[in-house]
This record gives structure tokens, sequence and C-alpha cells, in this order.
């Protein structure tokens, strides 16, 4: 009979015990690593019951709706039109916007809601950030109260879909002063002619806000034309984008547009008009920058806690947490900034360098973090079924549009010395 050496001790110990048991020898159960969490600060406890719950509702709709097939449309430059009638179901048309159908709330609720969806599909924010915040927002904050009540109630219920036409394809940064699309007034009727590019939603959205130089004052002008409807009106969809590829952007040509003057923003007569939409979209941005990066953190985390190397978990290496660290400092800092912006707004407080420098730090730090993300999958980290590639490649938009870095630090240093130097 062979003897373990627990045993024979056991035996030793008590000659007299003719058949002693061996002792229990507790069973240590690994302790449960903690889910990924990127809301390290819990800024979401910043927000009412009320909102909170709407943005639970928002992310129990991107995890069960969106995430198990986004990958897929990603991959295939395509958009999951079968989502639209549970996005008419979720309440978020209008979000920030008063009366008129819309939802309501606070910019805060906005920015976190925007979050949250970025935070699963930056492409999805996109869309939603296009049709809500730029094209709703033109006729919120530029239009006549009949405009108002005309379109915004359709648009809040997710009925008419509408696009953002202000970037051209020889004009980015400079649309303040040099737009090369014209609007000549005969009458009632005002003539459009030129070209939008980048123009997210317009090759199938129905209502497109169209920014224009008046041939008679030289001043951008806003106008709501009807893309399906319009003679002279054309859209090419962008093709080989490598980035928020779920979002379809268009080149729209306007050759001969006739539009009503009861169709022209009636608030939107100058560069200084279209500006205050930009302020808002740019504030939004900062929050689906923030969003994107904590998508990746996220899936970048789970990946170090399950992934092994050398027999361990990559997570339990020192090189591997400092990037961990590095990245959700990143996001908390992010995070931080964008809820006292939030509250700058509800002060009245919010100006255009806040947004500014929101969206350029918030870009800057999701650029670095995706970054970060994508170099800790390794290989696997260029697969899009890893979800990491995408944050990685969206965030390249997300930096870009809405403003470049270079634009919004230059309108936070006019804020900061009293001279402006754009050229």
């Amino acid at each position: 009979m062979t003897t373990t050496i627990a045993t024979a001790t056991a035996q030793a110990a008590t000659p007299t015990t003719p058949a002693a048991r061996p002792a229990k020898t507790e069973v240590r159960r690994p302790k449960p690593l903690p889910a990924p969490n990127s809301d390290f600060y819990e800024v979401y406890e910043t927000l009412s019951a009320e909102e909170l719950a709407t943005v639970k509702r928002v992310r129990a709709f991107m995890e069960a709706k969106v995430a198990p097939v986004i990958t897929k449309y990603w991959v295939d430059d395509a958009f999951p039109f079968e989502l639209l009638p549970a996005v008419k179901e979720l309440g978020i048309g209008g979000l920030a916007m008063h009366g008129y159908g819309c939802v309501g709330g606070s910019l805060a609720l906005l920015g976190f809601v925007q979050m949250e969806i970025a935070r699963i599909d930056p492409s999805f924010s996109t869309f939603v950030g296009v049709h809500v915040g730029l094209a709703m927002g033109s006729i919120y904050i530029d239009g006549s109260e009949e405009q108002k009540q005309k379109w915004l109630p359709p648009m809040a219920r997710f009925e008419k879909i509408g696009c953002f036409g202000l970037t051209e394809p020889l004009v980015g940064s400079g649309a303040s002063g040099g737009l090369l699309t014209t609007a000549k007034r005969e009458g009632d009727t005002w003539i459009l002619n030129g070209e939008k590019r980048w123009i997210g939603n317009a090759p199938w959205c129905d209502v497109s806000i169209i920014w224009a130089r008046d041939l008679g004052d030289n001043q951008v002008k806003g106008f709501i034309v009807e893309n399906k409807t319009t003679p002279g009106f054309s859209v090419e969809k962008i093709e080989n984008k490598i980035a928020l590829r779920v979002v379809q952007n268009g080149h729209i040509t306007l050759k001969d547009v006739r539009v009503p003057e009861a169709n022209r923003l009636l608030g939107g007569n100058s560069f200084r008009d279209t500006a205050k939409v930009l302020k808002i979209t740019r504030y939004a941005v900062a929050w689906m920058a923030t969003g994107c990066a904590m998508g990746a953190y996220e899936a970048a985390l789970k990946y170090t806690q399950e992934r092994l190397q050398f027999g361990r978990p990559i997570g339990s290496f020192q090189l591997v947490q400092d990037l961990l660290a590095k990245m959700i400092a990143n996001i908390t800092a992010s995070q931080c900034l964008i809820t006292r912006q939030a509250q700058l707004h509800a002060e009245g407080k919010l100006t255009d360098a806040h947004a500014a420098l929101a969206k350029a730090f918030c870009t800057a730090k999701c650029r670095e973090t995706v970054a970060w993300a994508r170099e800790l999958l390794g290989g696997n980290g260029i697969i899009a079924d890893y979800k990491v590639a995408r944050f990685f490649a969206d965030c390249e938009a997300l930096y870009s549009y809405e403003g470049t870095f270079q634009m919004q630090n230059l309108i936070l240093g006019k804020a900061v010395t009293g001279f402006g130097a754009f050229v």
C-alpha cells in the first residue's frame, strides 16, 4: 500500500487511532476578475434618476441589438436599416430640444446618450449625431416657427431622416468665408448650384440642410432641401472608406436646384448662425470620442484578462497594466471635462472655445487610447472581429470631422490670447 506524506504524518501523530481521517484540504476558488468598467470616477452618477434610466435603456438597446450585428455591417460598408424601427421606439429623437415632438432633456443627457452609442459603435452615433444634432439642430436653432412645426415632429420620430451639407470638395476648414456653393434669389425662389462632400446620411436620407453663399450679399445662408423630390439634386455614395463605414457618406451635386423662400432657414443668415449649430455638435463629438475610447478600452481589458501567454493572463504583466492605466486615465479625464462642459451649458456659460477645447482634447486622447488598445491585442488588433480595429479606424474620422484638431486649437488660442490667427 502506498502511503502519502500527509497520511503518514497523521498516523504517526495518533498511533492509537485505528483509522485516522486525513485533514480536509480547503479548496480556494480564484477571486472573480472585475468586469470591464470605463466609468472609473462614476460620472454617470451626476445624472438624475430619470436621465440615467434613459441612458441605461440606450445601453441595453446597443448591447442587445446593435453589438451583435454591427461588425458585419462595418465590414460590408452598409447601414443596418432593419434597426430603424427599434431606434424610433428608443425615444431619443430631439434630445435636448424642447417642444415640436422632441424628447427634450438636458444637453448632458444628449452627451451621455451619444457616449453610450459610440461605446458600441461610433458609426451609429455619427448617424444619430448628423440627424439629431446637425439636421434637426439647424432647424431648431435657425428655423422659423413654421419650419420647426413642419419638420421637427417627423424628424423626432425618425420618420424623416436628415443630413447637413456644409463641407465641399474644395472647402473644409475655410467654410466660414469661402463656400463655393451659391444661392441666387429669383422672386420667392432660390437657385442653388454647387457640390457638397462627406455628407453623412446623404445617400438615403429625406431632408438636407444645405449651406450656400448668397450671391446677393455674400453671406452664408441655410436651406431645407427635400432630397428625393427636388429636381437637380443628386447624391453619389462615397466608397472605400476606412473609417465610420456604417455611416453612408455622400457627394451631393446641386444643379439649378430650386428651393422656395419658405424653405430658407430664416435665422441662418451668416456663418455665425451656422456656428451656433456647430458649437453644439462639436460638444457632442467630444462625447462620441470619449465613448469610442471607452469601447476600445473595455474590449482590450477583457482581452487581457483572457489571453494567456507564458502560462498567465497578459493582464497580469506590468507593461500591459501600465497601458491600461494610461487608457483609463485618458477616458476619465475626458469624461470629467465633458461633464463640466455640460454644466457650463446648463449655466448659460458654454462658449465656442469651451466646445473647441473639448472636441480637440477628447478626440486626441481617444486617438491615443485606441492605439494602445490595438497594441494590446497584437495581431488580433487588426481583425474587425475583435472590435478594437473598428474603434481604432473610426477614431480617425472623429479626430478630423466637425473641425480639425488644429482649427479647434486656433479657436481656443484666440479666446485665451485675444488675437485671431486664422488666415
